[in-house]
């Protein structure tokens, strides 16, 4: 079994961190600025910055911190940023403000690359047709009618790559948008030449329509937007799990105040020590200890086991948990960002921040790719233009694009953060939580995982696996008055009773008295019969006093839960309730027994 150990921390322990939110960035190179100008201001320890979510990780010395001084430094260098509050309020604001943003963006992105894609097809379905329409090879309006689809793509479709090479030049830099912008110029403009001022060509000796590269410049900006389009989307979604996540703590509690009285408040508004109400079906708003009531909480989204956990005074609570049957009072010790929930989409969010280290390897190389890459595209075009054959020219302008364009950096910039971005996203939108990126690279080595919860393999709820009849009334008699008793309860282990009955085609009964006993089983009269189902304990001290410990140390073995009835003061029956593995489980019966093994021993 290969392990994952963690990096160690590269920040001191007294550092303070800051969370930018920066915008402008389209490549690798521009990271490589960003975190840069980030390191250049003073007091700066580490700065790391991530293409995919657009966002910058500051650690700095705290007598020294100047979050104006940051924010400059990346304007500087042509990019715009924003510091998130610490506030978790105007954190949240900042955040939604963001979202909207990368919403109009999306947007406007997918109007330019609709036009562009409408106008590439038919230029090159027309540059093309001479292939199999000779004659439209010489046709005089050939190369008007390409004029007209590619002008709109160039001058208004590609309209950011030239914004964006147009800021990195004033600030002394190159990155993707400059390959874009001056290949994708390059071939538009040779044919514009060859359009409108064919007679310079003829007198070079070569053939103005050989020059006509409309389709090269549109379907290259048409593919350069659908890999932007595809990208933004990404990160809107996985944002959007993201903050799913955080949505799964309540939205407000219901506090009692001193003087006896309730009051439901915001989240926001909690106070450690306020004392806090939760009904039968509510999320638990924060995390404290409970005071007084009990009830099954389901904690499944902390601890990924189904089956409900009974709280009583004493007993901790976690915010984002459901309560599922009684009702309860608990202090608040945790509130805001120091509450579990908040702290699993920190980490989340840490994680798709996060660098692997391959990445700081394609970081390294962006720095100095695009300089190499424009080198290679003048010698390419130099050699072509001396050496090559006729129409020399013709094959050096169409070396000189193909590199720029074939070489711009999208895959290298975006590739690796954006699989950690959508990677720990629908990791945790499935209740998979990844601690860093460079867990996640490391994963690959991996050849054995141990589960240790069993909901991790099972289908999530409870359900009767065995059934052992202690009565002379017949087993689908004893069955339906379980059944019958546990009709009206809400407790998880009460529905599986009621769902085997039901599976069977017993007709139930409703109880015609229930008493619910918390943390032990319900009381009740069905069909005129006095019957109590609950907990071996129960059991014995109404009618069950032979019950025999090997079989209940059996089923607990394997890892579930009994359930022990008696019918009028008699023995009943013995109901055994676990969470079955799930049909894709591989080997069922393997996931079984290993998931029941732990579940006893947990």
């Amino acid at each position: 079994m290969t392990a994952i150990a963690e990096s160690p921390p590269t920040a001191h322990p007294e550092d303070e961190r800051r969370d930018l939110v920066v915008t402008g960035m389209t490549c690798a190179s521009c990271v490589a600025s960003v975190e840069d100008a980030l390191r250049g201001v003073s007091g700066v320890r580490s700065a790391d910055v991530n293409l995919a979510t657009e966002r910058a990780r500051v650690d700095l010395d705290p007598a020294r911190a100047d979050d104006a001084a940051l924010v400059r430094a990346v304007e500087r260098a042509g990019y715009g940023a924003l510091v998130l509050s610490t506030d978790r309020a105007e954190r949240a604001a900042t955040e939604e403000r963001e979202r909207e943003a990368r919403l109009r963006y999306l947007r406007a992105l997918r109007r330019r690359l609709l036009v562009s894609a409408a106008l590439a097809i038919p230029t090159m379905l027309l540059s093309m047709a001479d292939l199999v329409v000779p004659s439209l090879g010489q046709a005089a309006w050939r190369a008007y009618a390409l004029f007209a689809l590619a002008t709109p793509v160039q001058l208004w479709a590609a309209l950011p790559f030239y914004r964006g090479a147009l800021s990195a030049a004033r600030h002394g830099r190159t990155d993707m948008n400059t390959l874009v912008a001056v290949g994708t110029t390059a071939a538009y403009g040779v044919s514009v030449f060859a359009t409108f001022i064919p007679s310079a060509f003829v007198a070079l000796g070569l053939e103005p329509r050989m020059f006509l590269y409309y389709d090269t410049a549109t379907v290259i900006v048409a593919l350069i937007l659908v890999g932007r389009y595809l990208e933004a989307r990404a990160r809107a979604r996985t944002s959007d799990e993201v903050r799913a996540l955080a949505a799964l703590g309540a939205k407000t509690a219901r506090v009692r105040r001193p003087g006896g009285g309730e009051e439901d408040v915001p989240i926001e508004r909690l106070a450690i020590g306020d004392v806090v109400i939760v009904r039968p079906g509510e999320t638990v708003a924060s995390d404290g200890l409970v005071l007084a009531g009990s009830s099954a909480v389901d904690e499944s989204m902390v601890t990924g086991e189904s089956m409900p956990v009974e709280k009583g005074p004493g007993d901790p609570v976690t915010g984002g948990t459901l309560n599922r049957t009684g009702s309860f009072r608990f202090r608040v010790t945790k509130i805001g960002a120091d509450t579990l929930l908040a702290q699993i989409v920190r980490m989340v969010e840490e994680a798709q921040g996060s660098k692997a280290p391959i990445q700081r390897l394609v970081d390294r190389v962006a720095a100095v790719f695009v300089p190499i890459v424009f080198v290679v595209a003048f010698a390419s075009a130099i050699v072509w233009a001396i050496v090559g054959p006729q129409p020399s020219l013709g094959f050096a302008i169409t070396a000189f694009v193909a590199v720029l364009i074939i070489a711009c950096p999208c895959a290298l910039g975006l590739a690796t953060p954006t699989a950690i971005l959508v990677g720990t996203g629908r990791g945790a939108a499935r209740g998979i939580l990844i601690k860093s990126a460079e867990a996640l690279e490391r994963a690959r080595t991996i050849d054995l995982v141990a589960f240790d919860k069993t909901g991790t393999l099972t289908v999530g709820r409870p359900q009767v696996v065995e059934y052992l009849n202690c009565a002379e009334i017949g087993e689908d008699e004893v069955l339906r008055l379980f059944a019958g008793a546990e009709l009206r309860s809400e407790h998880p282990l009460a529905a599986a009773v009621v769902e085997a009955a039901t599976a069977k085609g017993l007709e139930l009964s409703e109880p015609a008295s229930l008493e619910a006993l918390p943390g032990q089983g319900v009381h009740a009269v069905v069909d005129g019969r006095d019957v109590w189902i609950g907990s071996p304990d129960l059991a014995r001290a109404h009618g069950f006093a032979d019950l025999g410990d090997g079989l209940i140390a059996h089923h607990q073995q394997q890892g579930r839960t009994v359930l022990v009835g008696t019918i009028d003061g008699k023995p009943g029956g013995v109901v055994a309730v676990a969470d079955v593995a799930k049909p894709r489980s591989w080997p069922s019966s393997s996931a079984q027994g290993i998931a029941s093994r732990w579940s006893a021993t947990a």
